[in-house]
């Protein structure tokens, strides 16, 4: 017992020594990019993240050896969730954390991927465990020969549209000015549009004109090879008893 508390000190010092490096670069580097931004060059700035990214290759070195294997071993539980400010929180994390609520403690205390994903990451590396050697090799040509199948339609595709582009003598035309001129002239005007033909109608030659018959006298003359006379007739029936009439006594 006595032996895994003395490693898990050693674990965390170390992880806090390589925690601590690493904030004094980025910081480093922030104060430079804000102070010295005129002078700074781009040497400088390389070394600079060269540094940083040495310190987190060191961080990741620690955490997967084996002097890493217990922190995957414990179980980190909140003592104490509020809503309110904490101040000692606060300056322990540069101001970053502000408190520690019910909303922030998964997404900072998780330490293990989402179940789902989980167990398909398992899935994934437990069939990537059980693929022999000569499977894994059939599976490498099979991918090699589809990918050189496709790479084979792209070259070819690529060379007809070449030889399509180089033989194509420009831009085809795609209309024509005497096509629309004509079109607009036939609408505006009617040009060029053929008049409808009348088919021939029988007209009697009571009505043709110039026929002596196709003369129609007025309304009220009177009729042609009679003279109009100019005594008047008055002509009154003779008085006859109506059936209806009562008789008069």
């Amino acid at each position: 017992m006595q032996r895994e508390e003395k490693q898990f000190e050693m674990l965390m010092e170390a992880v806090l020594n390589r925690l601590n490096d690493l904030i004094h670069a980025i910081g480093g580097m922030i104060h430079r990019l804000e102070t010295e931004y005129e002078t700074l060059n781009w040497p400088t700035f390389l070394d600079n993240y060269a540094l940083i990214s040495g310190h987190v290759t060191g961080l990741m070195k620690i955490l997967s050896s084996e002097i890493g294997t217990p922190l995957r071993n414990l179980t980190v539980l909140p003592l104490m969730l509020t809503q309110e400010r904490d101040e000692a929180l606060s300056q322990l994390t540069d101001g970053r954390v502000a408190m520690f609520s019910h909303d922030l403690a998964p997404d900072y205390l998780r330490t293990k991927p989402d179940p789902g994903a989980e167990t398909r990451l398992a899935t994934h590396e437990t069939k990537a465990n059980n693929l022999t050697t000569e499977a894994g090799i059939k599976q490498v040509a099979q991918y090699n020969k589809v990918i050189s199948h496709v790479w084979d339609i792209l070259n070819k595709a690529k060379e007809e549209w070449e030889n399509e582009s180089s033989t194509r003598p420009g831009i085809q035309q795609t209309s024509s000015m005497a096509d629309t001129q004509a079109l607009v002239a036939a609408v505006g005007v009617g040009n060029g549009l053929a008049v409808p033909v009348v088919p021939n109608v029988m007209i009697p030659p009571a009505i043709r004109q110039g026929s002596p018959m196709g003369t129609i006298p007025p309304v009220g003359a009177a009729p042609m090879g009679k003279i109009p006379s100019g005594i008047k007739t008055n002509i009154k029936a003779a008085n006859q008893v109506h059936p209806y009439r009562p008789n008069q006594s």
